[in-house]
């Protein structure tokens, strides 16, 4: 596997990726951006970005407090999907931290926070079956225009058809960053992705006046 033609792969995916599904997207990284401080507890312990826990969290379990992070099992009980055998724990964060830093793929030991880096992290939590079929994964991409179709239905079971139905990592990024500037993705990956809330075009303004109008005028004389 390589890994460092995934990361290429997921930057320059990046570089051009726009949201698809605009509203889901900032409806769910509105909540995510509201739980910041239970997110950053967990990065304190593990150095992973608190938006990257985040996006985990609503990945793997919709962001139910009640479940584990690595794969959405019940936190008083001993998890029995991968990773299997962990816990009970008595919060969240406690089970938070031990994914992050004692299961695979190990993302406390994570050293390339770049865009690419950072994709591909996400991306190995739900397996690498999609770039060796040379196909965008839904769990990174589901929500923008970077994802149409396609998804493992069960373990070893493609159907081509299906339409991932949740939301991918990249899609809630890109709408977190627009609501929190802490959110850092700019990793030398080149131009962020813009939120693109319609094709109507932009309503006119002084530096975007409508032609002949005044400001048209204003502008000619201001800028020349």
């Amino acid at each position: 596997m390589d890994i460092s033609a995934l990361k290429s792969a997921n930057a320059q995916r990046w570089s051009k990726a726009r949201l698809s599904r605009v509203a889901d997207c900032n409806a769910v990284a509105k909540r995510l951006v509201a739980a910041k401080s239970r997110y950053k507890a967990v990065a304190a312990k593990t150095c992973v970005p608190w938006y990257v826990v985040a996006v985990i969290h609503e990945r793997e379990a919709s962001q139910n407090w009640s479940t584990q992070l690595g794969q959405g099992d019940p936190l008083n009980k001993v998890s029995t999907h991968v990773p299997k055998g962990r816990g009970p724990f008595k919060t969240w964060e406690a089970a938070a931290i031990d994914a992050l830093v004692n299961c695979a793929p190990y993302a406390a030991r994570n050293k390339d926070w770049s865009i690419g880096g950072l994709l591909t992290l996400l991306e190995q939590y739900n397996g690498l079956g999609y770039f060796n079929r040379g196909l965008p994964s839904p769990y990174i991409w589901a929500g923008t225009d970077q994802y149409s179709k396609g998804k493992y239905v069960a373990d070893g079971r493609f159907d081509p058809n299906y339409v991932d139905k949740q939301l991918g990592c990249a899609g809630l990024l890109i709408a977190m960053r627009a609501l929190d500037p802490s959110v850092k993705l700019d990793g030398g990956a080149g131009p962020l992705p813009q939120v693109v809330a319609s094709s109507a075009p932009l309503a006119p303004s002084i530096t975007s006046p409508a032609p002949g109008s005044i400001g048209a005028w204003i502008k000619s004389k201001l800028w020349g």
